[in-house]
């Protein structure tokens, strides 16, 4: 290292080589999650271009060789000269940081991209970028090489695409470009993930078409997708699996001043259910504010004062002696929350919280005002809500009192511990490994292969209750379920605490057939529905045990699928006379070595990480596949049964 440190060490970055220097600063990622990002900030260019009225119709394409395209017909980026820096503006908004129309909130009243520096950004960290604008009919255009102009921007010869179509033949931007290799993980975009957020993006905006295709198969695959009903059609939409109390969404809307001179818009849509779990989506100008904020906590206030201000004057208050509280009158309920906010002060680079205190008054009292009205003129449905709410209620002080009974004195002492845990030694929970083996044969086998250090056994018998037809007190009580709560030592529902977490690795091992995927099914549905943080910080693992042993000449081999046990026959050059075939009907089978050797050794074992990167979708496939109505299942299986590979019954 060199001791002499002076003015000559300074480096300056200039341009855009500050985020090809750091692009984790500006994207977050340079994974799967990064690269998505950059469609993401090109399309919430398109997205403010309709919140201001000028655009109906975005098209997103993947075309061949990992280029995006995104296409609109709003205005289109300017493409004058900039009256102080000389150059075209189009140049300046491509190339320059925190170089757009946002600022001055002329252009734009309300904007999701506040900071300027999307599509800047989306051009540094590509191979190469073209930006194309038509107004008045004449294309003008663009192209750059890792963030560089490669030549003027200007008017092109003729007014047609270099590539062909376009949404709109006047007016209009198109921005095409491929990822940096040298800068991504990966530059091929997941089609699925994309269009589970244009969807969410068309629910907020009423009346705009988005469009996804994918030309990258031999066969094209598209999505359309517009909602006239806006977040009404979200609400509806994440409730189609379920027996709604009210056959249409309560719709709230209106807009007050802000303090400043400019307008707060809330729109927000609420149905209730006969289930027990709460749907709860907000936004702030698009932007999905997956911590909630100020905009939330208005919402919810309102709610709960509106309700427990009926249940006084209803027959139901004898029913109860404390009034309802906020996770009573959210039992059941599905909710989107969408504000529009001229300024927006979010906590955090990732935009996940609204701190605005003005909007928490502005929504409260709307949604107040709002519901009393409607309310008032409605009395089945708050008589229903309110039903619903005070039986929630009873159950939640039913819970609170088995929760006190079986909670853990201290996370991280064993005292208290269920019978069926064999704990492990080490005491660091980022350490820390939870095997939730099912049968006591397994169990057995898993305790004496493990590494009794760091990795704990927790043995489970009998059938697993299925939690979404239940409520909680019936959860917390269950015998089955104790072990777990009691093991991980986080709690569980409302009263989850991430920071007690006693293992960050908790692995489902089940027997790789029919009965070992219903039992994870069934775990994972309890942990996403009660622990929903433990999948969101990535503590939640599929162990991947083999599903046959093959011999010969002395050796084994672990196979995971049918497919694999072939490609190894095959390339042995032996028949299967000569080779010996153990097909594993239960992890009970494999003596303990076996079970360290093909499944829990970290060295050599494979296990799948939960993730869960599409809520809303996340929320409707556990509603669908666990709940009450068959219909939805029947309709979900026959649409994805071909898609099982090898299905053992």
């Amino acid at each position: 290292m060199d001791s002499n440190y002076s003015a000559g060490n300074i480096q300056v970055l200039k341009g855009l080589e500050a985020v090809r220097k750091r692009p984790g600063m500006y994207i977050g990622t340079t994974g799967i999650d990064g690269l998505h990002h950059l469609v993401f900030e090109v399309v919430d260019n398109s997205v403010d271009e309709a919140m201001q009225g000028y655009c109906d119709a975005i098209l997103v394409v993947l075309e061949g060789n990992d280029v995006v395209r995104v296409e609109d017909n709003g205005r289109g980026i300017p493409v004058d000269l900039h009256p102080t820096e000389r150059v075209s503006a189009l140049e300046l908004v491509m190339t320059r940081l925190h170089a757009g129309g946002k600022f001055d909130k002329k252009s734009y009243k309300v904007s999701g991209g506040l900071h300027g520096v999307g599509v800047s950004v989306v051009n540094a960290l590509s191979e190469w970028c073209e930006a194309y604008v038509r107004v008045n009919g004449k294309l003008y255009g663009q192209r750059y090489k890792t963030g560089i102009p490669e030549g003027a921007a200007g008017e092109l010869g003729a007014p047609v695409l270099p590539y062909g179509e376009s949404v709109s033949a006047e007016r209009g931007t198109v921005i095409r470009w491929r990822p940096d290799g040298s800068i991504f993980e990966t530059t091929t975009c997941n089609f699925d993930a994309l269009s589970n957020r244009l969807r969410e993006l068309a629910f907020l905006n009423k009346g705009l078409t988005i469009t996804i295709r994918d030309e990258r198969l031999s066969t094209p695959k598209a999505h359309q997708f517009t909602f006239d009903g806006g977040v009404r059609s979200f609400v509806e939409y994440l409730n189609e699996s379920k027996v709604v109390l009210h056959q249409e969404p309560v719709f709230l809307e209106g807009q007050r001043e802000d303090g400043t001179g400019g307008q707060i818009e809330v729109e927000c849509a609420i149905q209730y259910n006969d289930g027990f779990n709460e749907i709860m989506y907000s936004f702030v100008n698009d932007i999905n504010t997956r911590e909630g904020g100020t905009h939330l906590v208005g919402f919810k206030s309102a709610l709960t004062r509106t309700l427990n201000e009926f249940l006084r004057r209803s027959k139901q208050a004898k029913k109860i002696d404390e009034p309802l509280s906020g996770d009573d009158v959210r039992e059941g309920l599905t909710a989107v929350l969408s504000v529009k906010v001229p300024n927006p002060q979010f906590e955090g680079q990732t935009k996940g919280k609204l701190g605005n205190p003005e909007v928490r008054s502005v929504v409260e009292s709307m949604v107040n005002e709002q519901l009393e009205l409607f309310f008032d003129q409605h009395p089945e449905i708050i008589a229903g809500i309110l039903e619903k709410s005070v039986l929630a209620a009873r159950a939640r002080i039913a819970a609170r009192q088995a929760r006190d009974a079986t909670r853990r004195k201290n996370a991280m002492d064993s005292a208290g511990l269920p019978g069926k845990l064999a704990d492990c030694s080490e005491k660091d929970p980022a350490l820390c490994e939870l095997f939730i083996v099912e049968g006591d044969s397994a169990g057995g086998s898993a305790k004496g292969g493990r590494d009794r250090r760091f990795q704990a056994i927790l043995s489970l018998w009998g059938k697993m209750l299925n939690v979404e037809k239940q409520r909680i007190e019936k959860v917390v009580t269950n015998d089955k379920l104790q072990p777990i709560i009691a093991s991980i030592g986080a709690g569980c529902g409302g009263d989850f605490d991430a920071a007690r977490i006693r293992y960050h690795k908790v692995i489902i091992m089940a027997d790789a057939d029919v009965d070992g995927s219903h039992i994870r099914t069934l775990l994972l549905t309890f942990f996403y529905r009660y622990m929903t943080e433990l999948i969101e910080r990535g503590h939640v693992y599929l162990a991947m045990p083999p599903l046959y042993k093959v011999s010969y000449e002395k050796k084994n081999f672990y196979v995971y699928d049918d497919a694999e046990k072939d490609r190894l026959l095959a390339a042995s050059g032996r028949d299967p006379e000569k080779v010996a075939i153990q097909r594993y009907k239960g992890l009970g089978e494999m003596n303990p070595g076996q079970l360290w050797e093909t499944t829990m050794d970290p060295a050599r074992r494979n296990i799948i990480q939960v993730h869960m990167d599409d809520a809303v979708e996340a929320e409707r496939i556990f509603s669908t596949l666990m709940g009450e109505l068959v219909a939805p299942r029947r309709e979900f299986i026959e649409e994805n049964a071909l898609l099982v590979g090898n299905l053992d019954v």
